[in-house]
């Protein structure tokens, strides 16, 4: 299972967002989300645990979590719905 962790404030990085996890087990990978263009964090990132019990652990106690003055939204991803063609 992949989490997603959004309000991410844009100066925190994957290094800092792993310390916040590994207090609930061990990290397997750990990826804040950056804009191409800008190259700085959209605010939102993906983590995935060693094991689903820890991946629940992280959840509980980082939902609604303080990080870097904003509190975080942290819960299961779920895969992305299908976008309607725009173009023309």
């Amino acid at each position: 299972m992949k989490i997603l962790v959004r309000n991410l404030s844009r100066e925190t990085t994957e290094s800092e967002l792993q310390g916040l996890f590994e207090a609930y087990g061990k990290v397997q990978y750990c990826n804040v989300v950056m804009d191409k263009e800008s190259g700085k964090s959209k605010g939102f990132a993906f983590v995935e645990m060693s094991s689903d019990a820890e991946e629940q652990t992280g959840i509980e106690q980082l939902n609604g979590a303080d990080c870097e003055g904003r509190s975080l939204t942290v819960n299961e991803a779920r895969p992305m719905a299908p976008r309607e063609n725009r173009g023309s």
